[in-house]
């Protein structure tokens, strides 16, 4: 019997291989492969690091990523700006079909405007709102003034899925109403996957089909030029409806006291709406091609079901908007997986028919998480698309203002843990040029982040998620009410500067009168100084 052979030896020399290959590999940079981005294996990464950020190409994002659009931008141009006028009401054409319901007797309540002594013991905001405007009427600050004189403003709020199940806005929301007034959840969709995840209000759809603005060369050929900034349009059935219930999540949800349905039906259909589960009314809508929309006002609106009779088959729904008669209205058009491209997909003269029912104040445009790459801290293409993605807006939404808000905080794991992603200050930057240079109006939420702590402490508070990229809504009101504070400061000087106005017509009002009686007494001119 021979004695077996003793392979301790070889095991030991194929660990001192294995140990030697993984440190040579440690001096490898990251690679790309298939566009995905690979990191550093380091296992010396205790004793040696590397400035792989430094190594990184850093020129510019992936071209496939930032391609910039191909839009007929004269054709938009000469069809946005008739759309108010073709959109509005006629004798031959209704648009616009109200119903007021008899319900219980509001109690008016008197507002006044804000004064600015209510604002003298607040602090300045942590990060404030830049507006850029150099034309002596700035949107913003007509917007500021309409808050601050407490009349009816609307803000449509356009992101990815950083905001999406009304995260943050929410809580903007809901900061703004209890402020300057206002109730109601603001848009939601007629039909779409994603309504569970939303807590603010409970939607039910039966019988819809939707369809993504993301996946639009899936959509029917006859719905995909049919797209709003909502992201979403609804081919319905003959019997197709949508309930949608308000929730406590927030306070000044519920009651509201209007819902507006919005769809397009180019054939005669009938519709109906049903209030808080007893009142209904049905509608007969002739065919156009145009916007439409459906008002319903009840001083306690809960619930509202909406049905589509017949006529489906030239029927798009969009959804509905929940508001007061007064104060603010938040609509959150969120799109997930969304770098602001999808905007140029949706329909210039839709959007404009949208503008025109309800005459948008300010939309905010929060995007950037989805082009922001570690190493990279080239986004020149990007901010070029942005200065399109402003002036896009503005064609559509004529008279809003239009507010950027900067890429959120965000760290990658690196060999020793999180770190912050080296490429936010870079695509924050590129952002607040855009906007500079397009006179908009700019806000960084990577600094009201950091100014909480930054990502990693979202996620130690449990404000945002383990992928250290995505907020929750613990996060979402954190940022929200940084944001709130921006706004309410911004108020605060319209209602400064209305007081300043007020005090110097009331001083000036005497001097006025006695140049007036010193003027007929002794023929001499009248001198204002």
């Amino acid at each position: 019997m021979t004695d077996p052979k003793d392979y301790t030896q070889r095991g030991w020399k194929a660990c001192a291989a294995l140990i030697a290959v993984l440190t040579v590999v440690g001096f490898l940079p990251p690679q790309q492969v298939g566009g995905i981005s690979l990191r550093r294996a380091n296992i010396l990464s205790e004793i040696v690091s590397f400035d792989d950020g430094a190594a990184a190409e850093r020129d510019e994002a992936p071209a496939d990523e930032i391609e910039l659009p191909e839009i007929d931008w004269e054709q938009a141009a000469e069809v946005v700006p008739v759309m108010p006028d073709t959109v509005r009401p006629q004798r031959e054409r209704t648009l616009v079909f109200e119903w007021r319901t008899a319900g219980p007797a509001k109690v008016p309540v008197a507002v006044d405007s804000l004064r600015a002594e209510e604002f003298i013991a607040q602090e300045a905001p942590a990060v404030p709102i830049e507006d850029f405007d150099t034309t002596g009427a700035s949107p913003l600050a007509a917007f500021y003034e309409k808050l601050a004189e407490r009349r009816p403003v609307r803000i449509a709020f356009l992101g990815d899925s950083f905001v999406e199940g009304d995260i943050l806005t929410a809580d903007l929301r809901e900061a703004l109403q209890r402020e300057f007034g206002g109730s109601g959840v603001g848009f939601a969709p007629m039909a779409s996957p994603l309504t569970g995840f939303r807590r603010t209000v409970k939607t039910r759809s039966s019988d819809w089909t939707a369809y993504n603005v993301m996946q639009q060369a899936k959509a029917p050929a006859d719905v995909r030029d049919l797209f709003t900034v909502s992201g979403w349009v609804c081919r319905p059935v003959d019997g197709a409806s949508t309930r949608w219930e308000m929730t406590d999540a927030r306070e000044c949800l519920t009651p509201t006291e209007s819902a507006r349905v919005w769809f397009r039906s180019v054939c005669d259909s009938r519709v109906e709406a049903v209030v808080n589960d007893s009142l209904s009314r049905t509608f007969e809508v002739p065919g156009d091609e145009a916007l439409r929309e459906v008002a319903v006002y009840h001083p306690d609106l809960r619930t509202l079901e909406f049905r589509v009779k017949s006529g489906a088959a030239g029927f798009v729904g969009y959804g509905a908007c929940f508001a007061g008669e007064g104060g603010v209205t938040v609509d959150n058009y969120s799109i997930r997986s969304n770098n602001g491209r999808a905007l140029f997909r949706t329909s210039p003269a839709l959007n404009a028919g949208l503008q025109a029912l309800v005459s948008y104040d300010l939309v905010v445009l929060q995007y950037g998480l989805n082009i922001m790459q570690q190493g990279v801290h080239g986004y020149a293409k990007y901010g070029e698309q942005l200065r399109q993605m402003i002036a896009y807006v503005r064609r559509c939404f004529p008279g809003a203002a239009v507010l950027v808000l900067g890429v959120s905080d965000r760290s990658v794991r690196s060999d020793s843990g999180f770190e912050p992603m080296d490429a936010v200050p870079y695509l924050t930057r590129e952002q607040r040029r855009a906007a500079e240079q397009s006179g908009a109006a700019f806000w960084s939420t990577a600094d009201a982040m950091r100014s909480l702590g930054g990502m990693a402490r979202f996620v130690t508070q449990g404000w945002a998620g383990k992928d250290y990229t995505h907020i929750n809504y613990g996060g979402g009101r954190q940022i929200a009410l940084v944001l709130f504070d921006a706004i309410r400061a911004g108020a605060a000087r319209a209602a400064g500067e209305g007081r300043r106005e007020s005090l110097q017509r009331v001083e000036l009002e005497p001097v006025l009168d006695a140049a007036a009686v010193d003027s007929l007494l002794f023929n001499r001119p009248i001198e204002i100084r």
